[in-house]
């Protein structure tokens, strides 16, 4: 259980591993990682996968899918809300949907597609691409298939075969225009449209995405538009085709905060329009924005959420509930479109460490004859002896004569050899202070650097573009975790760097004990070493492109 002073709980702490995982990850007692399909007693090392996948041929870098999590994470989405709405006496129920753009590989849909049957979850689509596929895989006629973004003409009449062949397809309108020409396909196909109208809420948030919300957001429609879009449907006869309310917010909510004050404000949407304009509204749709623990921090920070899925579901059916009891209104279908929620933990990206690059501390640093003084002093330094009483100063004096050097050395006044010599005993005299440094509770704000200054990079064989790709574009936060000697203590602070030749392809924010960290603790021992990215499954595995020609990662499915 312990090695070096180690602990398994320790290196639990330090990855966060009880923060983020939500249960599905954990280690054993003999170090190696574990992951937790069902959440139940059943288990595997990841190791033992891996050994697999390489018997098997597989190369690294590949993924690892694990069907079961996302079967799980349906059943438990769906049996969430299905407690809190018997918990309530709510009288409505729950259709949940999932949206195809947050993973659409095949298997992925049809697993959450077969785990959802017994639910009546259904499929969101954005596009005709998606929506001839969700057509495809949702042959469910209780369960609903959501209709989001862009329509054109030849959209809508796909939509109204769906219909036809009895599929309970709603059109979500989000541009005012739309309405003309869904009445239109309509009137021509001759089928009686269901019909969804997103509203534009003034509640917003400070996330990533923030921009998909409030009054200036893309889609959506406001006050006004709303209005016209009744008289509109009253004009055709087609009032009782208005079956759903839809908003969203965000796609990684973190503060539930939020998720209360817009409950608030489409009640008010909802019981203006049952009980002033006789609409007959049979669903309220909240969207996405169910956000994922990237981080473990359960903040309100971007990586993160301060909720959980109970609190989620008990903030919407109880907002709800509420609203209609005091206005003596029916309770609404409840419908979500959460996808990070369904997918995020269900892959996971495996990378072996290919070499190691370290600050250079291995240059023969014997005095000479004839040394000049910036070397002699940057010399002296190093023999001092570096104690809680001298280490800021003796940090100043260092950078000051490593750049007196570096200036030296474009004026000619020093050689290359005297270059680096300095930049040897600077990166020694740095590990002497990170020594200091570590046992410091207070560490001078200019000095907070120096472990980064020493870290080392592991070199790893995979492509951030192509693998990870929101960590380079916005920052995300994934955990990241050796698969196995978490028996061990892990004594190198490194960041992770790909194999391509793009400057940006690292990996450098990690979970840190109080905010994100440019680095992470890993073992020193590369021999045979994997490293694990996880919570992968939204956006990422579709989102990558043929970054310098890799072509598509290997994938390992579990079962």
């Amino acid at each position: 259980m312990k090695n070096n002073d180690w602990s398994i709980q320790k290196s639990k702490d330090i990855y966060a591993i009880d923060g983020w995982s939500e249960g599905y990850f954990d280690i054993d007692t003999k170090g190696d990682l574990l992951v937790r399909p069902s959440k139940s007693d059943h288990s595997v090392a990841i190791k033992s996968i891996v050994e697999e996948a390489k018997k098997e041929g597989v190369s690294f870098p590949f993924v690892i899918r694990f069907q079961d999590i996302l079967a799980n994470q349906v059943k438990e989405i769906n049996q969430t809300f299905q407690s809190v709405i018997d918990e309530a006496n709510y009288k409505g129920s729950y259709f949940g949907v999932y949206p195809i753009k947050v993973n659409q590989m095949r298997e992925v849909v049809e697993e959450i597609v077969a785990a959802g049957s017994e639910f009546n979850y259904g499929l969101e689509a954005g596009s005709k691409p998606e929506l001839l596929s969700a057509l495809a895989f949702n042959d469910n006629e209780t369960s609903l298939t959501i209709l989001n973004g862009y329509k054109d003409c030849e959209y809508l009449k796909l939509a109204m075969l769906g219909r036809k062949i009895g599929r309970k397809v709603i059109i979500i309108v989000e541009k005012f225009s739309e309405l003309d020409d869904i009445i239109k396909v309509s009137n021509e196909m001759k089928v009686k449209p269901l019909i969804g109208v997103r509203l534009k809420l003034n509640v917003t948030y400070s996330g990533k995405w923030s921009k998909s919300s409030g009054e200036k957001s893309k889609f959506g429609l406001d006050s006004v538009e709303l209005l016209k879009t009744i008289e509109k449907l009253k004009e055709h006869k087609l009032l009782d085709s208005f079956k759903l309310l839809h908003f969203h917010i965000g796609s990684q909510v973190s503060d539930i905060k939020t998720i209360k004050e817009a409950m608030n404000e489409v009640t008010q949407y909802y019981s203006e329009l049952v009980s002033n304009h006789h609409c007959m509204i049979e669903y309220i749709d909240v969207g996405g924005g169910l956000a994922v623990d990237y981080d473990g921090s359960r903040s309100t920070n971007d990586s993160s959420k301060n909720y959980s899925l109970h609190d989620y579901a008990s903030d919407i059916v109880w907002g709800i509930k509420q609203k209609c009891d005091l206005s003596n209104l029916p309770h609404p279908h409840i419908v979500t479109e959460s996808g990070r929620g369904v997918v995020a933990y269900h892959s996971c990206l495996i990378t072996d460490v290919v070499d190691v690059i370290k600050p250079n501390t291995n240059f023969d640093i014997s005095k000479y004859e004839g040394e000049h003084i910036l070397i002699s002093n940057l010399r002296d330094l190093l023999d001092e002896d570096i104690n809680e009483d001298n280490f800021q100063n003796i940090y100043n004096d260092a950078v000051k004569l490593k750049s007196e050097t570096y200036q030296a050395f474009k004026l000619g006044v020093v050689g290359l050899k005297e270059k680096a010599l300095a930049e040897t005993i600077y990166s020694l005299i740095l590990n002497d202070l990170k020594k200091v440094i570590s046992k410091i509770e207070r560490v001078p704000e200019g000095l907070l650097n120096v472990k980064d200054q020493m870290a080392v990079q592991y070199l790893c064989n995979f492509s951030v573009f192509q693998s990870i790709v929101d960590h380079w574009a916005i920052d995300q936060v994934l955990p990241v975790v050796p698969i196995k000697n978490l028996h061990i203590k892990p004594d190198v602070d490194a960041s992770l760097v790909d194999i391509t030749c793009d400057s940006d392809g690292k990996v450098d924010k990690f979970i840190g004990i109080d905010s994100v960290s440019p680095t992470v603790k890993l073992h020193s021992d590369i021999q045979d070493y994997q490293i694990g990215i996880f919570l992968t499954g939204a956006y990422q595995d579709v989102m990558g492109d043929m970054h310098n020609l890799f072509g598509r990662l290997n994938e390992v499915h579990v079962y």
